[in-house]
Protein backbone atom coordinates (compact mmCIF):
# COMPACT_ATOMS: atom_id res chain seq x y z
CA UNK A 1 0.00 0.00 0.00
CA UNK A 2 1.17 3.54 -0.75
CA UNK A 3 0.94 4.80 2.82
CA UNK A 4 3.52 2.29 4.01
CA UNK A 5 6.14 4.40 2.21
CA UNK A 6 5.51 7.35 4.54
CA UNK A 7 7.54 6.07 7.48
CA UNK A 8 8.89 8.58 10.03
CA UNK A 9 12.44 8.06 8.80
CA UNK A 10 11.49 8.39 5.12
CA UNK A 11 9.55 11.61 5.69
CA UNK A 12 12.31 13.15 7.82
CA UNK A 13 15.04 12.22 5.37
CA UNK A 14 13.06 13.66 2.48
CA UNK A 15 12.40 16.90 4.36
CA UNK A 16 16.09 17.21 5.22
CA UNK A 17 17.11 16.46 1.63
CA UNK A 18 14.94 19.32 0.36
CA UNK A 19 16.14 21.72 3.07
CA UNK A 20 19.78 20.85 2.33
CA UNK A 21 19.28 21.56 -1.36
CA UNK A 22 17.77 24.98 -0.71
CA UNK A 23 20.46 26.24 1.70
CA UNK A 24 22.98 27.56 -0.80
CA UNK A 25 24.69 30.01 1.60
CA UNK A 26 24.62 27.83 4.71
CA UNK A 27 25.54 24.88 2.49
CA UNK A 28 28.79 26.52 1.39
CA UNK A 29 30.20 27.55 4.79
CA UNK A 30 31.61 25.49 7.66
CA UNK A 31 28.87 23.33 9.14
CA UNK A 32 29.16 21.64 12.50
CA UNK A 33 26.90 19.34 14.43
CA UNK A 34 27.01 18.22 18.03
CA UNK A 35 24.80 15.42 19.33
CA UNK A 36 25.87 16.09 22.94
CA UNK A 37 23.21 18.81 23.18
CA UNK A 38 20.55 16.12 23.33
CA UNK A 39 22.29 13.54 25.54
CA UNK A 40 20.97 13.34 29.06
CA UNK A 41 23.76 13.89 31.55
CA UNK A 42 26.17 15.12 28.85
CA UNK A 43 24.71 18.42 27.76
CA UNK A 44 27.19 21.21 27.16
CA UNK A 45 24.85 24.18 27.44
CA UNK A 46 24.00 26.25 24.39
CA UNK A 47 27.49 27.36 23.35
CA UNK A 48 30.30 25.81 21.33
CA UNK A 49 33.87 27.11 21.66
CA UNK A 50 35.67 27.16 18.32
CA UNK A 51 39.45 27.64 18.29
CA UNK A 52 41.02 30.05 15.83
CA UNK A 53 44.43 29.30 14.28
CA UNK A 54 47.46 30.34 16.35
CA UNK A 55 49.70 33.10 15.03
CA UNK A 56 53.43 33.58 15.64
CA UNK A 57 56.29 35.94 14.89
CA UNK A 58 59.57 34.90 13.20
CA UNK A 59 63.01 35.26 14.81
CA UNK A 60 66.02 36.63 12.93
CA UNK A 61 69.47 35.31 13.88
CA UNK A 62 70.74 32.45 16.02
CA UNK A 63 69.58 33.53 19.46
CA UNK A 64 66.36 31.92 20.62
CA UNK A 65 63.43 34.22 21.34
CA UNK A 66 60.53 32.25 22.77
CA UNK A 67 56.99 33.54 22.56
CA UNK A 68 53.81 32.68 24.39
CA UNK A 69 51.11 30.74 22.61
CA UNK A 70 47.98 32.86 22.75
CA UNK A 71 44.97 30.66 22.14
CA UNK A 72 42.06 32.49 20.54
CA UNK A 73 38.54 31.22 20.25
CA UNK A 74 35.06 32.39 19.35
CA UNK A 75 31.80 31.34 20.96
CA UNK A 76 29.02 30.00 18.77
CA UNK A 77 25.69 30.02 20.56
CA UNK A 78 23.10 27.54 19.36
CA UNK A 79 19.96 29.34 20.41
CA UNK A 80 17.88 29.88 17.28
CA UNK A 81 14.95 27.52 16.85
CA UNK A 82 12.87 27.76 13.71
CA UNK A 83 10.26 25.45 12.40
CA UNK A 84 7.26 24.97 10.16
CA UNK A 85 3.98 23.59 11.49
CA UNK A 86 1.69 21.77 9.07
CA UNK A 87 -1.41 19.64 9.31
CA UNK A 88 -2.64 16.96 6.98
CA UNK A 89 -5.43 14.45 7.00
CA UNK A 90 -5.33 10.69 7.09
CA UNK A 91 -6.48 10.76 3.46
CA UNK A 92 -3.38 12.75 2.45
CA UNK A 93 -1.20 10.11 4.08
CA UNK A 94 -2.25 7.70 1.35
CA UNK A 95 -0.02 9.66 -1.02
CA UNK A 96 3.27 8.14 -2.06
CA UNK A 97 6.45 9.86 -0.93
CA UNK A 98 6.96 11.80 -4.17
CA UNK A 99 3.47 13.34 -4.04
CA UNK A 100 3.76 14.04 -0.32
CA UNK A 101 7.12 15.70 -0.91
CA UNK A 102 5.88 17.90 -3.74
CA UNK A 103 2.62 18.96 -2.09
CA UNK A 104 3.65 19.35 1.55
CA UNK A 105 7.37 19.05 2.24
CA UNK A 106 8.74 21.17 -0.61
CA UNK A 107 6.79 24.37 0.19
CA UNK A 108 7.33 23.87 3.92
CA UNK A 109 11.10 23.46 3.51
CA UNK A 110 11.28 26.42 1.11
CA UNK A 111 10.00 28.88 3.71
CA UNK A 112 12.09 27.31 6.49
CA UNK A 113 15.24 27.49 4.38
CA UNK A 114 14.55 31.13 3.46
CA UNK A 115 14.25 32.17 7.10
CA UNK A 116 17.38 30.26 8.17
CA UNK A 117 19.40 31.70 5.26
CA UNK A 118 18.22 35.25 5.96
CA UNK A 119 19.36 34.87 9.58
CA UNK A 120 22.79 33.56 8.65
CA UNK A 121 23.33 36.15 5.93
CA UNK A 122 23.39 38.89 8.56
CA UNK A 123 27.01 37.81 9.13
CA UNK A 124 28.01 39.94 6.13
CA UNK A 125 28.04 42.89 8.55
CA UNK A 126 31.03 41.34 10.33
CA UNK A 127 33.12 41.54 7.15
CA UNK A 128 35.36 44.57 6.63
CA UNK A 129 36.97 43.58 3.32
CA UNK A 130 34.85 45.17 0.64
CA UNK A 131 34.67 46.45 -2.92
CA UNK A 132 32.33 49.45 -3.23
CA UNK A 133 30.77 50.08 -6.61
CA UNK A 134 27.49 51.78 -5.71
CA UNK A 135 25.46 53.03 -8.65
CA UNK A 136 27.23 50.75 -11.13
CA UNK A 137 26.76 47.20 -12.32
CA UNK A 138 28.86 44.28 -11.11
CA UNK A 139 31.62 43.26 -13.50
CA UNK A 140 34.11 40.43 -13.56
CA UNK A 141 36.79 43.02 -12.80
CA UNK A 142 35.09 43.79 -9.47
CA UNK A 143 34.93 40.10 -8.63
CA UNK A 144 38.64 39.83 -9.39
CA UNK A 145 39.31 42.84 -7.16
CA UNK A 146 37.58 40.93 -4.39
CA UNK A 147 39.59 37.83 -5.25
CA UNK A 148 42.77 39.86 -4.85
CA UNK A 149 41.66 40.84 -1.34
CA UNK A 150 41.12 37.17 -0.46
CA UNK A 151 44.49 36.28 -1.95
CA UNK A 152 46.19 38.95 0.16
CA UNK A 153 44.46 37.51 3.23
CA UNK A 154 45.83 34.04 2.33
CA UNK A 155 42.37 32.55 2.01
CA UNK A 156 42.65 28.88 1.00
CA UNK A 157 42.03 28.31 -2.69
CA UNK A 158 39.50 25.54 -2.15
CA UNK A 159 35.81 25.93 -1.26
CA UNK A 160 35.49 29.52 -2.48
CA UNK A 161 32.04 30.81 -3.35
CA UNK A 162 30.74 33.92 -5.08
CA UNK A 163 27.20 34.23 -3.73
CA UNK A 164 25.40 36.94 -5.70
CA UNK A 165 22.13 38.76 -5.34
CA UNK A 166 19.79 38.56 -8.31
CA UNK A 167 20.79 41.87 -9.95
CA UNK A 168 24.51 41.14 -9.55
CA UNK A 169 23.91 37.77 -11.15
CA UNK A 170 22.24 39.42 -14.16
CA UNK A 171 25.12 41.86 -14.48
CA UNK A 172 27.75 39.16 -14.08
CA UNK A 173 26.24 36.90 -16.74
CA UNK A 174 25.91 39.88 -19.06
CA UNK A 175 29.54 40.85 -18.50
CA UNK A 176 30.95 37.37 -19.00
CA UNK A 177 28.46 36.23 -21.65
CA UNK A 178 27.87 33.04 -19.63
CA UNK A 179 29.93 31.37 -16.93
CA UNK A 180 32.53 28.81 -17.87
CA UNK A 181 31.70 25.32 -16.72
CA UNK A 182 32.26 21.79 -17.90
CA UNK A 183 29.70 19.01 -18.28
CA UNK A 184 30.80 17.41 -15.01
CA UNK A 185 30.03 20.59 -13.10
CA UNK A 186 26.63 20.82 -14.76
CA UNK A 187 25.85 17.23 -13.82
CA UNK A 188 26.79 17.85 -10.20
CA UNK A 189 24.46 20.79 -9.56
CA UNK A 190 23.02 19.86 -6.20
CA UNK A 191 21.99 23.19 -4.67
CA UNK A 192 19.41 25.67 -5.83
CA UNK A 193 20.98 28.72 -7.41
CA UNK A 194 24.22 27.00 -8.43
CA UNK A 195 25.40 28.47 -11.74
CA UNK A 196 28.94 27.39 -12.44
CA UNK A 197 32.60 28.00 -11.70
CA UNK A 198 34.99 30.64 -12.98
CA UNK A 199 37.74 32.90 -11.61
CA UNK A 200 38.33 30.43 -8.79
CA UNK A 201 34.78 30.66 -7.37
CA UNK A 202 31.65 28.56 -7.45
CA UNK A 203 29.01 31.08 -8.48
CA UNK A 204 25.58 30.95 -6.88
CA UNK A 205 22.54 33.19 -6.96
CA UNK A 206 20.45 33.92 -3.88
CA UNK A 207 17.36 36.14 -3.71
CA UNK A 208 17.75 36.79 0.03
CA UNK A 209 20.82 39.05 0.17
CA UNK A 210 19.82 42.28 1.92
CA UNK A 211 20.78 45.72 0.67
CA UNK A 212 23.16 47.59 2.96
CA UNK A 213 22.09 51.15 3.78
CA UNK A 214 25.15 53.10 4.87
CA UNK A 215 24.75 55.49 7.80
CA UNK A 216 24.65 59.27 7.44
CA UNK A 217 28.15 59.83 8.87
CA UNK A 218 30.10 62.45 6.93
CA UNK A 219 33.80 62.83 6.22
CA UNK A 220 34.65 65.12 9.12
CA UNK A 221 35.29 62.49 11.81
CA UNK A 222 38.74 62.55 13.44
CA UNK A 223 40.37 60.18 15.91
CA UNK A 224 40.59 61.61 19.42
CA UNK A 225 43.84 60.74 21.25
CA UNK A 226 45.89 57.62 20.57
CA UNK A 227 44.25 54.27 19.86
CA UNK A 228 45.55 51.48 22.14
CA UNK A 229 46.47 48.21 20.40
CA UNK A 230 43.74 45.59 20.69
CA UNK A 231 40.92 47.97 21.67
CA UNK A 232 37.47 47.21 20.30
CA UNK A 233 36.48 50.90 20.36
CA UNK A 234 38.03 54.03 18.94
CA UNK A 235 37.29 57.53 20.23
CA UNK A 236 36.37 60.36 17.87
CA UNK A 237 36.02 64.01 18.81
CA UNK A 238 34.42 65.61 15.75
CA UNK A 239 32.09 64.65 12.97
CA UNK A 240 28.35 64.49 12.44
CA UNK A 241 25.91 61.88 11.33
CA UNK A 242 24.99 58.46 12.67
CA UNK A 243 26.69 55.28 11.48
CA UNK A 244 25.32 51.76 11.17
CA UNK A 245 26.57 48.35 12.18
CA UNK A 246 28.31 46.95 9.12
CA UNK A 247 29.56 50.33 7.85
CA UNK A 248 33.16 50.02 6.64
CA UNK A 249 35.77 52.60 7.69
CA UNK A 250 39.45 53.34 7.13
CA UNK A 251 41.93 55.55 9.01
CA UNK A 252 44.51 57.90 7.51
CA UNK A 253 48.01 56.35 7.30
CA UNK A 254 46.83 52.94 8.55
CA UNK A 255 47.55 50.19 6.03
CA UNK A 256 47.12 46.45 6.12
CA UNK A 257 50.09 44.10 6.34
CA UNK A 258 50.84 40.70 4.84
CA UNK A 259 49.44 38.12 7.28
CA UNK A 260 52.75 36.25 7.55
CA UNK A 261 55.62 38.58 6.63
CA UNK A 262 53.92 41.55 8.37
CA UNK A 263 55.20 43.85 5.60
CA UNK A 264 52.90 46.75 4.77
CA UNK A 265 50.80 46.31 1.65
CA UNK A 266 50.32 50.04 1.21
CA UNK A 267 46.57 49.39 1.03
CA UNK A 268 44.29 51.12 3.51
CA UNK A 269 43.18 48.74 6.27
CA UNK A 270 39.40 48.30 6.28
CA UNK A 271 37.60 47.95 9.59
CA UNK A 272 33.88 47.57 10.24
CA UNK A 273 31.49 48.91 12.87
CA UNK A 274 30.34 46.27 15.34
CA UNK A 275 27.34 48.32 16.49
CA UNK A 276 25.27 51.33 15.49
CA UNK A 277 26.80 54.71 16.39
CA UNK A 278 24.61 57.70 17.27
CA UNK A 279 27.05 60.27 15.85
CA UNK A 280 29.13 63.14 17.24
CA UNK A 281 31.97 62.76 19.72
CA UNK A 282 32.20 59.37 21.43
CA UNK A 283 33.40 55.79 21.09
CA UNK A 284 32.85 53.83 17.88
CA UNK A 285 32.69 50.03 18.29
CA UNK A 286 35.06 48.12 15.99
CA UNK A 287 34.68 44.51 14.90
CA UNK A 288 38.42 44.09 14.32
CA UNK A 289 40.99 45.04 17.00
CA UNK A 290 44.13 46.52 15.43
CA UNK A 291 47.72 45.56 16.26
CA UNK A 292 50.89 47.14 14.86
CA UNK A 293 53.31 44.51 16.20
CA UNK A 294 53.47 40.95 17.49
CA UNK A 295 51.88 37.76 16.11
CA UNK A 296 48.45 39.38 15.78
CA UNK A 297 49.76 42.34 13.76
CA UNK A 298 47.31 43.37 11.06
CA UNK A 299 48.24 47.06 10.42
CA UNK A 300 51.49 48.91 9.79
CA UNK A 301 50.60 51.69 12.24
CA UNK A 302 47.87 52.40 14.75
CA UNK A 303 45.48 55.31 14.17
CA UNK A 304 47.05 58.53 15.43
CA UNK A 305 45.41 61.45 17.17
CA UNK A 306 43.49 63.60 14.66
CA UNK A 307 43.74 60.92 11.96
CA UNK A 308 40.90 61.26 9.48
CA UNK A 309 38.19 58.58 9.53
CA UNK A 310 36.70 57.67 6.14
CA UNK A 311 33.35 55.90 5.75
CA UNK A 312 33.22 53.89 2.53
CA UNK A 313 30.21 54.20 0.27
CA UNK A 314 27.70 57.03 -0.05
CA UNK A 315 25.99 58.40 3.05
CA UNK A 316 22.38 57.29 3.65
CA UNK A 317 22.38 55.26 0.45
CA UNK A 318 21.37 51.63 -0.03
CA UNK A 319 23.55 49.38 -2.17
CA UNK A 320 23.13 45.78 -3.19
CA UNK A 321 25.10 43.13 -1.30
CA UNK A 322 26.86 40.05 -2.61
CA UNK A 323 29.60 38.07 -0.91
CA UNK A 324 32.81 36.30 -1.86
CA UNK A 325 34.04 33.86 0.78
CA UNK A 326 36.02 30.77 1.60
CA UNK A 327 34.04 28.22 3.62
CA UNK A 328 36.15 28.80 6.76
CA UNK A 329 34.98 32.42 7.06
CA UNK A 330 31.70 31.48 8.70
CA UNK A 331 30.24 28.61 10.71
CA UNK A 332 26.71 27.28 10.99
CA UNK A 333 25.97 24.66 13.62
CA UNK A 334 22.92 22.61 14.50
CA UNK A 335 22.17 20.40 17.48
CA UNK A 336 19.84 17.50 18.15
CA UNK A 337 16.52 18.47 19.68
CA UNK A 338 14.98 16.19 22.30
CA UNK A 339 12.83 13.33 21.02
CA UNK A 340 9.41 13.38 22.73
CA UNK A 341 7.46 10.35 23.91
CA UNK A 342 3.76 9.65 23.58
CA UNK A 343 3.27 11.00 20.06
CA UNK A 344 2.17 9.40 16.80
CA UNK A 345 5.74 9.52 15.51
CA UNK A 346 8.97 11.39 16.03
CA UNK A 347 12.11 11.16 13.94
CA UNK A 348 15.42 12.98 13.70
CA UNK A 349 18.00 12.87 10.94
CA UNK A 350 21.37 14.50 10.27
CA UNK A 351 22.68 15.32 6.80
CA UNK A 352 25.87 17.17 5.98
CA UNK A 353 26.05 18.76 9.44
CA UNK A 354 22.36 19.77 9.64
CA UNK A 355 20.06 18.11 12.19
CA UNK A 356 16.29 18.20 11.64
CA UNK A 357 13.47 16.78 13.77
CA UNK A 358 9.87 15.99 12.81
CA UNK A 359 7.20 15.29 15.41
CA UNK A 360 3.68 14.22 14.43
CA UNK A 361 0.62 13.66 16.58
CA UNK A 362 -3.00 12.63 15.94
CA UNK A 363 -6.17 14.64 16.58
CA UNK A 364 -9.02 12.15 16.92
CA UNK A 365 -11.70 14.84 16.74
CA UNK A 366 -10.70 15.99 13.24
CA UNK A 367 -8.90 12.94 11.89
CA UNK A 368 -5.91 15.21 11.22
CA UNK A 369 -2.23 14.86 11.94
CA UNK A 370 -0.64 18.10 13.27
CA UNK A 371 3.07 18.02 12.52
CA UNK A 372 6.01 20.23 13.51
CA UNK A 373 9.38 20.41 11.75
CA UNK A 374 12.21 22.02 13.75
CA UNK A 375 15.86 22.98 13.41
CA UNK A 376 17.94 24.27 16.36
CA UNK A 377 20.91 26.24 15.09
CA UNK A 378 23.45 29.01 15.54
CA UNK A 379 25.94 30.82 13.34
CA UNK A 380 29.15 32.79 13.82
CA UNK A 381 31.76 34.64 11.80
CA UNK A 382 35.01 32.75 12.41
CA UNK A 383 37.59 34.52 10.22
CA UNK A 384 36.09 37.59 8.56
CA UNK A 385 39.30 38.16 6.59
CA UNK A 386 38.40 35.13 4.45
CA UNK A 387 35.42 36.98 2.99
CA UNK A 388 34.85 40.10 0.91
CA UNK A 389 31.69 42.11 0.38
CA UNK A 390 30.66 43.34 -3.07
CA UNK A 391 28.40 46.40 -3.08
CA UNK A 392 26.96 47.31 -6.47
CA UNK A 393 23.95 49.03 -8.03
Amino acid sequence: MANTILTPTAVTREALRILHQKLNFVGTITRDYDSSFAQSGARIGDTLKIRKPNQFTVRSGANISTQDVTEQSVSLQISQQKGVDVQFSSVELTLDLDDFSARILDPAMSVLAANIEADAMSMYKDVANSVWNGGSALTLAKVLAGRKILQNALAPLNARTANLNTQDNVDMVTDTKGLFQDSTAIAEQYREGYMGRTAGFDFMENTLWPAHTRGAANGSYLVNDTYAAGDTTITVDTGTGAAKKGDVITFASVNSVHPESKISTGIAFQNVLAADYAGGAGDISLAIPMYASGPLQNVDALPADNAAVTFLGTASTAVGTSLLYQSGAFAFATADLQMPNGVDFAAREVMDGISLRIVRDYDISTDNFPCRIDVLYGYKTLRAQLACRLHNN
